[in-house]
């Protein structure tokens, strides 16, 4: 059980999946998860597993990426606290997870078992309208990244992946926004070859709109990335 004085309740009690609930409410259901402590690499859940868990990311950063049958990543988003991973466990029958989740840093999760987070929905059925919230929330982001991808240049879609970032889980800084991505990272995101999403960014780092470091972009003039 959690502690209800747990500085994590801080975190989470805005997230998008206790939306609409009463404090006490929102409290004993925190309560009831048990705390996963995460280092950096470790794996959250494995595409293609069965469904046993539902997550939500109480401290740190996640990744949730697809691998393909030729052993290459596909990173499809960046979660951070308040995030949710294995919706699916709210299902009377869940299939397996479409995706791998890795921590990228030290994270704390809440988590339910799937027996316990299907008690917990038949008490407050609004979890089961969050969830679908959330859920129609990525398709939307599914289809207007596949919308991108048709009618929006590699620039274009690169600089609203790096602008979104900023806006998502940037850190802000006296010199700008610091976001921690890699190259590959970013142009997966944008749906941009690992050639182009260099010379992008050099372009930009030239035209002082980024900086870079290993591993981090520094936007310092984001209105530069507003292209038409």
């Amino acid at each position: 059980m959690v502690s209800l004085q747990s500085a994590l309740l801080d975190a989470v009690c805005e997230s998008d999946l206790l939306a609409d609930l009463e404090k006490d409410v929102t409290h004993d259901i925190l309560a009831a998860a048990q705390i996963r402590r995460v280092p950096p690499k470790q794996i959250i859940t494995t595409q293609g597993d069965r469904v046993t868990h539902l997550f939500l990311v109480g401290s740190g950063r996640v990744r949730f990426y697809h691998l393909t049958k030729q052993g290459s990543l596909v990173l499809l988003a960046w979660l951070m606290p308040g995030d949710v991973i294995g919706l699916l466990a709210i299902l009377k029958h869940p299939f397996h997870y479409m995706a791998s989740a890795e921590a990228t840093s030290d994270c704390e999760l809440f988590t339910w078992d799937h027996s316990l987070i299907r008690k917990i929905v038949s008490r407050h059925p609004v979890l089961a309208e969050n969830a679908l919230r959330i859920s129609l929330g990525y398709l939307r982001s599914f289809v207007n990244r596949h919308i991108g991808l048709v009618t929006k240049t590699a620039e274009q879609r690169l600089a609203e992946t790096l602008l979104r970032l900023g806006e998502q889980c940037g850190e802000v800084h006296p010199d700008g926004i610091e976001i921690h991505t890699t190259n590959e990272q970013l142009g997966g995101l944008a749906g941009v070859g690992p050639f182009t999403t260099s010379r992008m960014l050099s372009n930009w780092v030239r035209s002082g709109t980024v900086s870079k470091g290993r591993g981090r972009i520094l936007l310092q003039a984001p209105e530069a990335l507003m292209i038409d």
